[in-house]
């Protein structure tokens, strides 16, 4: 009788084959696109909306943006290192991200209260600010919606005044158990965002947080199994696609950088900037410019 064929291993439950390329600690090439970057059309300033949880990392996120790009930790957000039940933020802040001597980047952060399935700032709410009606400085409230006639109200938005690109940012550990009624609220912001054709991206925070194996090495995001998982598990909730959300750790605890954190934050900011302007161009090529 023949030998029987060794049964085929079992396939690993925790990595999986790397399947995002990243050239890790290899930073200069991202980092030269951003410093360089500038919209093709004249006098156009890129806004980027933050919009997720409370707690999610928002405001993080645009302190480790901010960090990478001067080369040293950095705070201008204000964040709070408390995993609180309310928002932290509860004003529309406008980030502009600092460049050298007196000039700044062609594009900014903007900083809105925290999502909730109760509370947290109002669906309305964050429509009214994709749309531009929102001025700087105004204090979201839970209970009631920004009115039409307040004096925080922009009757007439410019268009730079009106987000370019919506960037959901969720903590990667929470994903499982993201509450459905949640979800359709997000869901339905998704939908009026799509509706104006504003480019979408997601950022999984705190992915360090997810697994024993992220947290040891940061490296192994793209080939640990549970990291794909929770991707996809987001992608299917929210209908974003998988090439438009990136994993991230923010600078939170360390007081040096790190060209491995660094390489992620990069990878997210290059793909925020490409589809934003990418937004620009249809703009154009829809509109004639007046």
């Amino acid at each position: 009788m023949g030998q029987s064929q060794p049964k085929p291993e079992p396939p690993n439950p925790i990595f999986i084959k790397s399947w995002r390329e990243i050239k890790w600690g290899d930073n200069q090439a991202d980092l030269e696109f951003v410093k360089n970057y500038k919209p093709e059309f004249d006098d156009q300033t890129l806004r980027i909306l933050l919009l997720g949880p409370e707690g999610a990392g928002k405001s993080s996120f645009i302190n480790s943006v901010q960090s990478v790009l001067k080369d040293r930790i950095y705070s201008q957000a204000l964040a709070d290192s408390y995993s609180a039940a309310t928002s932290f933020t509860r004003e529309y802040i406008t980030y502009k991200v600092h460049k050298e001597g007196k000039s700044f980047y062609p594009f900014v952060f903007c900083d809105i209260m925290g999502l909730s399935y109760d509370e947290g700032i109002l669906e309305d709410d964050v429509k009214l600010a994709l749309r531009g009606h929102v001025k700087e400085g105004y204090k979201f409230k839970p209970e009631s919606h920004l009115p039409e006639g307040d004096e925080s109200y922009e009757q007439v938005p410019k268009p730079k005044h009106k987000a370019h690109v919506l960037v959901y940012v969720f903590s990667a550990d929470t994903v499982e158990c993201t509450r459905e009624e949640f979800l359709k609220k997000t869901r339905r912001i998704r939908l009026d965002a799509s509706s104006q054709n504003i480019a979408q991206i997601a950022i999984l925070t705190k992915i360090d947080n997810l697994c024993p194996e992220m947290k040891e090495d940061i490296k192994n995001v793209y080939i640990l199994r549970t990291m794909k998982e929770t991707m996809e598990k987001f992608s299917g909730e929210l209908g974003i696609p998988m090439n438009c959300i990136f994993p991230v750790k923010n600078y939170h605890e360390e007081i040096n950088m790190n060209e491995d954190i660094n390489s992620l934050i990069l990878s997210a900011l290059k793909h925020i900037i490409q589809r934003g302007d990418d937004y620009f161009t249809f703009l154009h090529s829809r509109y004639e410019p007046s």
